[in-house]
């Protein structure tokens, strides 16, 4: 039985990685911002489009770092229906978070909510970019302004998506992106932070090298050790290379998905958003068994006795997390808790086979309501 897991990593040759890293046996240069580090920060500053780049060893810790440079106080709008680095990065910077509902077709925060939620307290929002869907960048930025608001979203998901003709990353006061394995543009683990302001590039380096000012004898901040090593960028600049292809093949599974798919009665499919340049980052479905006669988690278990792995994702919460009950109020959000408890994002990669994706839909449809 051939086995599928629920996304595989992009990567190089072994020829190509070998020759991008063969210098660095020559130089013993592997981290502190090396040429390999540097170079991709420019190539990557081209790609998104985006006025600056700073990358780190993860996304969760650019996160933690762009929280940290913004100076922010309080409390922090956010969306539930996220990984839990999203919400753990606001409260490891000592912020409360605030849940804010999403919209059901987008998944990403209900811009309509937002402002209710606003207290003199608040200092910044936080959305979250959500399978590749972006949220409506325009009425935050409009929020944000009369409310003078910081704006950093959560743009893992997001890697090369444009709105408009205009790169992700452009929007907001900064962008966190996840480099992870999993993703959709990979150097291994590593993330960075795009941002507007062209003065927290300083702090932005101190952040990410224990909060020492060049020279190590000066320290202005406590910060931790979030460097992006030379392996990792390595990996990273081959995978640049090909990352357009490799979302070219990712749309084909996507389309047949939706093909096989959409328009199943209780069977909610991802669909593109007018006006997007879509990466396909991720395939996500919602079961509603009073209609298609499946729960989520009975379609999971069927496909995982297959040897099928799909993913709950997300489930749970971060509002429903045990460690924030009894430090936070925990607003309750409605559709986010609803789409946990139905959603499932279904196996996307770049090399998944037609005839795989053919055989993942019949399992998912069979014995369902007709």
């Amino acid at each position: 039985m051939n086995k599928i897991n629920v996304t595989r990593s992009s990567m190089p040759s072994f020829e190509e990685y070998m020759e991008e890293i063969r210098e660095l046996w020559e130089s013993r240069w592997l981290t502190n911002m090396g040429v390999k580090h540097n170079e991709l920060q420019d190539r990557l500053c081209e790609y998104l489009s985006a006025p600056n780049v700073s990358l780190f060893t993860n996304g969760h810790l650019a996160l933690e770092a762009a929280i940290a440079v913004m100076g922010l106080t309080g409390e922090v709008i956010t969306t539930p229906f996220t990984f839990a680095s999203t919400t753990q990065a606001i409260v490891r910077n000592g912020l409360t978070p605030v849940f804010c509902d999403i919209d059901p077709d987008t998944f990403t925060i209900d811009v309509n909510k937002i402002e209710e939620l606003i207290t003199d307290k608040t200092s910044a929002i936080i959305p979250v970019h959500v399978y590749g869907n972006v949220c409506d960048v325009y009425k935050i930025e409009e929020i944000a302004k009369k409310h003078d608001l910081k704006v950093i979203y959560d743009a893992a998901h997001v890697f090369g998506v444009r709105v408009g003709g205009r790169g992700i990353g452009s929007f907001g006061d900064a962008s966190m992106f996840s480099f992870h394995a999993t993703k959709v543009f990979n150097t291994i683990e590593g993330g960075c932070v795009t941002y507007a302001d062209e003065s927290l590039t300083e702090r932005l380096k101190i952040q990410k090298n224990f909060g020492m000012l060049p020279g190590g004898e000066i320290f202005p901040e406590v910060a931790g050790n979030a460097k992006m090593n030379e392996f990792q960028a390595a990996m990273g600049l081959c995978n640049l290379r090909h990352v357009d292809g490799e979302i070219e093949k990712r749309k084909a599974v996507v389309m047949r998905y939706i093909e096989r798919l959409g328009g199943v009665p209780g069977i909610k499919t991802w669909q593109p958003q007018a006006g997007v340049k879509h990466n396909y980052a991720y395939f996500p479905v919602l079961f509603d068994k009073e209609v298609f006669g499946k729960s989520r988690d009975e379609v999971a278990a069927e496909l995982k006795d297959e040897g099928i792995l799909a993913r709950k994702y997300f489930y749970p919460i971060t509002n429903t997390f045990d460690c924030y009950k009894g430090r936070f109020e925990l607003q309750e959000t409605p559709i986010a808790l609803k789409a946990s408890k139905e959603v499932l994002t279904l196996p996307l990669y770049a090399d998944l086979a037609l005839d795989d994706v053919d055989r993942i839909c019949d399992i998912v449809l069979s014995g369902a309501e007709k």
